[in-house]
């Protein structure tokens, strides 16, 4: 993509300030490209490229939740698919305040319980490649990920994950699905002030409101306790009646894909994971 000529393009159908004065690539997006713009008056956007079948599911979340305030404002999508214009979000992104309950909370609030059903006659799952239930799209991802955990867990922790996956309790989320966010963990949390202002680079997924939830829970490797997840889940409003049937069968499924992704992309944190599995694990064969 040449930006200086998506640049110009921009300006020319007036969706972003004829003044930019800066235009940089941005580090952080693992399969996308960024460029952060800023205008002579402080106005900042940011262009993201990624593959058209991405940037469509990206555009049908922002479009379907573009009233939440958390979430940037789509401004343009190429026709192509190739790239969107969005609202730049200021703040940090270094989660520095250690206040994981409150965050959460905040998620479950303005986000979380704010989500809205979607024909689930379609698929589940990914957006862009959806399967035929949630227990498939499920137990897909654990099988990827037992590829790369097969040498840290072994074949009976992946066995005790399996029997969950297959249970008929998963049927209980499977009622009325959901366009959840898909990658809502803290890497893509926007912070002011310690507290949480906004949610990017969203992978959308067809499933339970709780799936979000967990996902964010373990994405952050302090305070992996009952009692926070607890805690939390009680602001949950959605679905919220049968919650607690498989709460905690959901955040050890949740938690085996993270121990996956902290692998791959966050190595020095797999020590606080692998402690916290075995203290969920043992949580569960207690009950």
């Amino acid at each position: 993509m040449d930006i200086q000529k998506v640049v110009t393009k921009l300006i020319k159908q007036k969706i972003i300030n004829p003044n930019i004065k800066v235009c940089e690539e941005l580090n952080g997006g693992t399969v996308s490209t960024l460029y952060l713009l800023t205008s002579e008056d402080g106005a900042k956007y940011v262009i993201k490229a990624n593959d058209p079948q991405i940037i469509k599911t990206e555009v049908y979340f922002l479009n379907f939740y573009k009233e939440n305030d958390l979430l940037p404002n789509l401004l343009f999508m190429d026709p192509s698919h190739h790239y969107i214009v969005y609202s730049f979000l200021s703040g940090s992104s270094d989660y520095t305040e250690k206040n994981k309950k409150e965050i959460l909370k905040a998620l479950v609030k303005q986000l979380i319980n704010n989500y809205k059903a979607v024909p689930s006659k379609d698929g589940w799952g990914w957006a862009d490649e959806l399967s035929n239930s949630w227990q498939g799209f499920l137990l897909n991802e654990i099988t990827i990920a037992k590829e790369i955990l097969d040498s840290y867990l072994g074949e009976e922790e992946f066995n005790f994950i399996l029997k969950f996956v297959k249970s008929e309790k998963r049927n209980i989320l499977s009622k009325e699905s959901f366009l959840l966010h898909g990658d809502c963990g803290i890497h893509n949390f926007i912070f002011d002030d310690g507290k949480l202002k906004g949610v990017i680079d969203p992978t959308p997924v067809i499933g339970n409101p709780l799936y979000d939830l967990i996902y964010a829970f373990c994405s952050f490797p302090d305070d992996l306790t009952k009692e926070t997840l607890d805690s939390v889940v009680s602001h949950l409003t959605i679905n919220n009646s049968r919650i607690h049937e498989v709460l905690y069968e959901e955040l050890l499924i949740g938690l085996y894909l993270r121990l996956k992704s902290c692998i791959k992309h966050h190595p020095d944190d797999f020590n606080n994971y692998i402690k916290a599995w075995f203290y969920w694990r043992d949580i569960l064969k207690n009950i």
